[in-house]
């Protein structure tokens, strides 16, 4: 998926390629006069020619060297001439490339789009790295989220097969059942968080989503544990009074650990972040 930072008024398109993050040079200096030119004039540019053949040659292992010093050499010459299109063909480069279509335009590795950002203006670099940053830290902390929503879910399946195999009796209704369901949730809440889903939302009238949606990341981490255990109970035929208690036991003992894991309190600390 597309992405759009703004810099000095530019809406300027990032795309993923490979796992690495490309940013539009084409976006970069289209409210420039001559804009497109300014991206063929930086690439005559000798020191840009070997700044691409060095990042290249650490980053691209099918790089074309023998023909990159060919084009090295030329480079600076009154006579050189080189678009982007012969250099990716010529060197097999990976670095920067022209793509066609919708979002059709020069697009360059984070790496690179910053060297050419300092090259329009360093002012502009500053503030291209500035948002490009802002966009990596909305990522990771959507990513927090997606994963505080989630984590739980991980063992839905284990958990709610065993309560069909050991606790549904036969020709229930889908209501019966998902009251079973609720039931057997609610003893998760009740063994991590002290109350059932109708209590929380009794003493939170006005508050969105639902219990588990307070829950921070050491009681998802717990609470995931919890439903792999609670289903293992399931299948010992453990009462709901004995998997009630046990899971207590369990939570208390794993909340101690995680609350001090620092590892978990960085997570947090991301998650968190304005």
């Amino acid at each position: 998926m597309n992405k759009k930072i703004t810099v000095n008024g530019n809406n300027i398109t990032v795309i993923s390629a490979n796992e690495q993050d490309y940013i539009s040079l084409t976006d970069m200096v289209r409210n420039l006069e001559n804009g497109l030119a300014l991206i063929e004039k930086w690439l005559r540019n000798k020191n840009t020619i070997e700044f691409l053949g060095i990042w290249e040659q650490m980053y691209n292992h099918n790089f074309n060297s023998p023909e990159f010093e060919g084009i090295k050499n030329e480079a600076g010459l009154n006579r050189f001439i080189l678009s982007i299109k012969q250099w990716v063909e010529k060197t097999h480069a990976i670095g920067i490339t022209a793509k066609a279509g919708r979002y059709g335009g020069t697009y360059a590795h984070k790496d690179i789009a910053f060297e050419f950002a300092s090259w329009i203006s360093p002012q502009f670099k500053l503030y291209l790295i500035k948002e490009f940053q802002r966009l990596k830290d909305q990522e990771f902390k959507q990513l927090g989220w997606d994963i505080k929503r989630n984590l739980t879910k991980i063992n839905y399946r284990i958990h709610t097969d065993a309560i069909k195999a050991h606790l549904l009796p036969q020709e229930l209704t889908q209501e019966q059942i998902q009251l079973i369901y609720a039931s057997e949730a609610d003893i998760l809440n009740m063994a991590l968080l002290g109350k059932t889903a109708k209590q929380w939302r009794k003493e939170n009238p006005n508050e969105q989503g639902n219990i588990r949606d307070i829950a921070n990341v050491s009681q998802l981490v717990c609470l995931a544990n919890l439903e792999n255990l609670n289903a293992h109970f399931i299948q010992e035929k453990l009462t709901q009074s004995e998997r009630l208690k046990k899971l207590n036991q369990i939570a208390i003992h794993q909340m101690q650990l995680l609350v001090d894991d620092r590892y978990v309190r960085q997570i947090e600390k991301k998650i968190d972040m304005p």
